[in-house]
């Protein structure tokens, strides 16, 4: 039986760890990209809602409402069949050929936009927290709003944000797999099609466990890091 099990694993066919290992590498590639382009968002979105006028601000609640209100499988759905058809829509009108989107880059975008919303409250919160003395100082050299940004908030704001943001990318590589209900081959729905082809499924479906388990723990070594390194110069509070 051991041996059996094995040969299922194994990376060369008949075995199907290569079709695993394989879409474990397609749900890295969608969360490294959708946790990057939250990032992105999230740092507009933070300083929209810090900086930005009346209107600005308004809108960065909302688009922060509205992700979080809602259940993010739906958020998926939504935004991968809906907002598809919304832009080949636009392209009709426009007069031009429909848009083959392709299912990374769908992905990446729905994932993006839920870590975007989240990203934008930790980095705002981040902000709030850094002393005011340091930004007064920026404006005391007569920085401009971009440099103070760049110099001084975000470098200020990051051991702050290190947490959430951590939080949020170990979110993210688990967001992946709601990506198995539009059909994208990220490590979810292989390890799916690998059960159902040999009908051992609680054997490939803790395969699938050990390795999202195997990517949190290098995540969190490489997280420990980060923070180490974003936190140097600063006083250590031990429990």
């Amino acid at each position: 039986m051991d041996q059996t099990f094995w040969q299922l694993l194994a990376l060369a066919p008949p075995g199907w760890g290569g079709v695993l290992l394989t879409g474990l590498a397609h749900s890295l590639e969608i969360a490294v990209g959708g946790y990057l382009l939250g990032l992105i968002l999230g740092v507009g979105g933070a300083v929209g809602k810090l900086y930005g006028n009346e209107i600005v601000r308004d809108l960065m609640e909302t688009y922060t409402i509205v992700v979080r209100a809602v259940p993010e499988l739906v958020l998926i759905l939504l935004l991968y069949y809906a907002g598809t058809d919304a832009l080949n829509r636009l392209m009709a009108a426009l007069g031009r050929s429909p848009v083959d989107i392709s299912g990374l880059a769908a992905g990446i975008f729905v994932i993006g936009v839920v870590q975007g919303a989240y990203a934008t409250e930790v980095i705002r919160g981040a902000i709030k927290a850094i002393p005011a003395g340091e930004i007064e100082a920026g404006r005391a050299y007569g920085m401009p709003g971009g440099l103070l940004l760049r110099r001084v908030t975000l470098p200020a704001m990051l051991p702050h944000a290190l947490p959430g943001l951590a939080n949020l990318w170990l979110i993210a590589t688990k967001d992946t797999a709601l990506l198995a209900v539009v059909g994208f081959s990220e490590l979810t729905l292989v390890t799916r099609q690998a059960a159902g082809a040999t009908k051992h499924y609680m054997l490939f479906f803790l395969a699938a466990g050990a390795l999202y388990l195997a990517l949190t723990l290098v995540s969190n070594i490489a997280i420990a890091r980060i923070e180490k390194w974003a936190r140097r110069g600063m006083p250590q509070v031990h429990a």
